[in-house]
């Protein structure tokens, strides 16, 4: 009774000092969040490079303001180091770390198991612990219990408290950010769920409570998992249209004026980023223990898996008409980031055709203004090159992999000889331009 007096009062006065571990995409702009609410903060992350940077506020994540991340490190409210003994100076730690899958499709789980080792090592009673990481169901209470009540010593529910809360972080979204996105938040105790829902309405503005970290944990799956399915379907869609001599993208646009019924997803080269790749996997890992077969999720999950293959087909198509071969021509891709307007190219589709369109012979460049240079899953080293003239008309072909709005779809048009258009940024008919 007295340790959850103790951090209820800390959370009313403000005195709480929440600890961060993983200082990324997710942990950095929460640990900004908190700490712009004049809370302390200690981030936690095992790179020199980012304690560094957040030490001396130099930003590294585009959805974090410059100004914010100076005013609350020079306010000495937020604070990172390598240094995990100091988690027992928090009354609340929050783990963002990466769950990568291994090469064969399962989950990794050093980052939560390390992360989780230190925190029982460390941490004093009373601390809630929240996971964000996304995993499969029944993580926090399987996997992540056992290891803190065996490192620390302490008992879940009353020396401390564990929970679950999905990270729902949409890079390059200027509308929704870490306050206004509304938290989903699962406790394995009452008292647990209360505590967790007074310290994140510290800094977001709306916690929806959920009766189990494994409702939470699905909760995660799900909303990936329906973006899955739906824009597999819809590249599939795509797929047959182009054989068929449709434009899937005029078509999307007059099932939209349906005004119920439909929502409209858009066909691409693939889907990437840090979660809608993943996340099935996660969740057929889980789905084997209970001896159940995810058919629709399995094949939406192939479809996308193909369809970086299926473009560089689409490629080579496009250069034989014009009578060359993908061997020694000189192709340039226009974005690599998963989406317009970031800077993050994690999963990303393009990086997968450039290593495909390199294996069969082909000179490969690419071009985004979010991203000055990139490495392939096949270790190939890439800087970007400049979008002029020059570059566009000495590429026997142009493939435009993500529609940032800096490019000119005029100026593209102008002076490319050859163009495979991905995601619909010519508007224009033309019979050098090859759509989706």
């Amino acid at each position: 009774m007295e340790n959850k007096q103790n951090i209820f009062s800390k959370i009313e006065n403000r005195t709480i000092t929440v600890g961060i571990i993983g200082l990324g995409y997710v942990g950095l702009p929460l640990a900004v969040a908190f700490a712009l609410e004049r809370v302390k903060v200690i981030g936690f992350d095992m790179s020199d490079e980012k304690v560094t940077s957040v030490n001396n506020a130099r930003n590294y994540i585009a959805d974090v303001q410059n100004a914010d991340l100076q005013k609350v490190v020079n306010g000495a409210y937020l604070k990172a180091t390598d240094n995990f003994s100091e988690l027992k100076h928090c009354d609340a730690v929050i783990i963002c770390v990466p769950t990568p899958l291994d090469r064969f499709k399962k989950p990794d789980m050093a980052h939560i198991e390390n992360a989780c080792v230190a925190i029982g090592r460390n941490m004093k009673p009373g601390t809630f612990v929240s996971l964000e990481s996304t995993t499969y169901p029944t993580t926090t209470e399987d996997f992540v219990l056992p290891i803190l009540e065996r490192e620390s010593g302490l008992q879940q529910g009353v020396d401390f408290w564990l929970a679950f809360s999905p990270e729902r972080v949409d890079p390059g979204n200027r509308h929704f950010h870490t306050r206004n996105t509304p938290k989903v938040l699962g406790a394995l105790t009452p008292d647990g769920l209360k505590i967790g829902k007074a310290v994140y309405e510290i800094c977001i503005d709306k916690v929806y409570m959920v009766s189990s970290p494994r409702v939470a944990e699905m909760v995660k799956i799900l909303e990936n998992t329906y973006r899955l399915v739906n824009i597999s379907l819809i590249n599939e869609m795509a797929l047959l249209c182009g054989k068929m001599d449709i434009n899937i993208w005029e078509v999307i646009d007059a099932a939209k004026t349906k005004p119920y019924g439909f929502q409209a997803f858009y066909p691409g080269p693939g889907i990437g980023g840090h979660c809608i790749p993943l996340d099935p996997f996660y969740l057929e890992y889980i789905a084997k223990k209970f001896n159940f077969d995810l058919s629709m999720i399995h094949t939406a999950g192939h479809i996308d898996m193909m369809m970086p293959h299926r473009m560089t087909i689409k490629i080579t198509s496009a250069l034989n008409r014009h009578k060359k071969a993908v061997n020694g021509s000189r192709i340039l891709f226009l974005g690599i980031a998963y989406k317009p307007d970031i800077d993050d190219s994690r999963e990303s589709p393009a990086l997968r055709m450039i290593d495909e369109v390199a294996a069969k012979g082909g000179n490969v460049l690419y071009h985004d203004p979010f991203i000055k240079q990139a490495t392939t899953p096949q270790g190939i080293q890439m800087k970007s090159v400049e979008l002029n003239e020059a570059e566009l008309a000495n590429a026997d072909c142009v493939v435009i992999t993500t529609n940032h709005t800096l490019f000119d779809a005029d100026f593209i048009l102008q002076h490319s000889a050859l163009i495979v258009d991905l995601k619909d940024l010519i508007k224009e008919a033309s019979g050098k331009v090859y759509k989706l």
